[in-house]
């Protein structure tokens, strides 16, 4: 890091955990707006500071495809890249399901919010390889060695990008960043930002990893209260590495930063965050999950709605309860060929099922009534259209809990939740939770983060149900509020 320019404060402190890997610690407190460390732009691996830069180019190699072409090229040089100090302290792969086996993928992330993901993803990746990466090998002129560009390279290297790549500017992209990704990820928990100054104004760039993430401390308040100059922190104690990092001028481009956004005791973990993220996202991206993640949901998808509908009604009468429903201006999330319903953390369902399920329950000449009330009989001024003391309520407005909730919709509710519990397969949340118990994080990591997946979405199931059972004493909310996505969310590795 030395001879790449990198700057860091003698305040942090780098060790190695059999079971996280580095952390980074305070050996002293460290104060909000302490600049604590800076990495030369130049000294990221990205697509314009790799020698690959022309074959990516000419190749057309954009985005993640090209740093993963970056890095399979870097490690092709072995010592003679200029990365190689860094990338000999890199794994191999991050363990993100996108390496498991498809027989690991689909065991252990059967009936969550991955197993799909998971599955079109690793296809994806495939497909990029050989349309991208793989005619590369037969150009004489490249001398590319196919033992380090193979499939089994490239799936290694979207790993790494997936759990460790920063977006730095708009000239080099996404890359890799030495430092910056040391700094662990704890949800809600974030102790400094990473930022970087965009090459092309003289605004402050916004980067979390690979996340767009809203409600971040902003850059451009952080700067005016921090200290460039490291080698004077708050307490007067700690010291940079180098004692030239005063000769770094505030507003400089060609650096990144990382700054500290709240103090942190001396001997605490130093965290990053990498957005609020649920515990699929995690897994997903970065190959871990945390216990009782408040940001975890799960997802009831249309398709489960519609098959236990055409379990007790017609395929006629689903088509239209479903069809009025979208007259009334209602959607799920994604998209109309995948859609789905979420039920958040503490079990509460999504207020467009409520609905949904309500028309579907309606007694056929109720149904017709409200269907020709949608145009003409509504009241423009609240939003709603009335039918029998029944209110529905146009999209983004209040719903009435015994409007939505009667005994029909909550049973429907416990069914739902039976059906998607169903795709864990025979094994019981007991059984889960008793096989986390006897599971090895260091060992097993695999397996204790799919189980710790599946418990914790197992458990907001339970919650679904006893939201269902006692639909007097919960609070239903306005649909518009900001809910915690996740599934289909998760950027997809192209």
């Amino acid at each position: 890091m030395k001879s790449k320019g990198l700057e860091w404060s003698d305040a942090l402190e780098f060790v190695d955990t059999p079971e996280e890997g580095v952390e980074v610690r305070a050996l002293c407190q460290l104060k909000e707006g302490d600049v604590v460390a800076k990495m030369p732009k130049e000294a990221c691996l990205t697509t314009k500071t790799s020698g690959a830069r022309k074959i990516i180019e000419e190749a057309g190699l954009d985005g993640h495809l090209g740093l993963a072409f970056a890095i399979m090229y870097e490690r092709s040089l072995d010592g003679d890249s200029p990365f190689a100090g860094y990338l000999q302290l890199l794994p191999h792969q991050e363990c993100v399901p996108i390496v498991w086996t498809l027989d690991e993928v689909n065991e252990l992330l059967c009936g969550t919010e991955l197993h799909q993901t998971v599955q079109e993803d690793k296809a994806l990746i495939y497909d990029d390889w050989k349309e991208n990466i793989l005619p590369l090998l037969d150009l004489a002129p490249l001398k590319l060695n196919p033992k380090f560009f193979g499939v089994e390279q490239y799936f290694a290297a979207k790993s790494l990008i997936s759990s460790r790549s920063f977006e730095i500017d708009d000239y080099h992209g996404f890359g890799m960043v030495p430092l910056a990704d040391l700094f662990n990820h704890k949800t809600g928990a974030e102790d400094v930002h990473f930022t970087a100054m965009s090459s092309n104004d003289e605004s402050d760039t916004d980067v979390d990893g690979c996340n767009d993430d809203e409600g971040i401390v902003k850059e451009e308040t952080l700067a005016q209260n921090s200290s460039i100059d490291m080698t004077v922190l708050n307490n007067g104690n700690c010291n940079v590495s180098d004692s030239d990092s005063s000769s770094v001028s505030d507003g400089d481009t060609s650096m990144l930063e990382m700054i500290m956004i709240k103090d942190v005791s001396s001997g605490t973990e130093v965290f990053n965050t990498y957005g609020l993220l649920g515990n699929a996202a995690l897994l997903h991206r970065y190959g871990f999950t945390e216990q009782d993640n408040s940001y975890d949901i799960v997802n009831i998808d249309m398709e489960l709605v519609l098959q236990w509908c055409t379990s007790v009604f017609s395929d006629r009468h689903s088509r239209a309860r479903v069809s009025l429903w979208r007259k009334l201006g209602y959607s799920a999330c994604g998209s109309q060929n995948s859609e789905y319903f979420e039920i958040s953390f503490d079990g509460e369902p999504q207020i467009e099922l409520l609905v949904l399920l309500h028309i579907m329950l309606l007694p056929d000449n109720a149904y017709h009534k409200l269907d020709l009330s949608v145009a003409g009989n509504c009241d423009e001024s609240s939003g709603t259209t009335f039918l029998n003391g029944n209110i529905f309520p146009s999209k983004a407005f209040n719903m009435s809990k015994k409007s939505l909730l009667p005994k029909k919709v909550c049973d429907v509710l416990s069914s739902l939740a039976d059906m998607r519990e169903s795709l864990y397969g025979l094994k019981s949340i007991e059984d889960d939770i008793e096989a986390l118990g006897r599971c090895s994080l260091v060992r097993e990591r695999k397996l204790y983060h799919s189980l710790m997946l599946r418990i914790n979405e197992r458990k907001i199931l339970q919650r679904l149900r006893n939201y269902a059972s006692q639909p007097f004493k919960n609070k239903i909310t306005n649909h518009s509020s900001p809910r915690k996505k996740l599934k289909r969310t998760t950027k997809k590795t192209s």
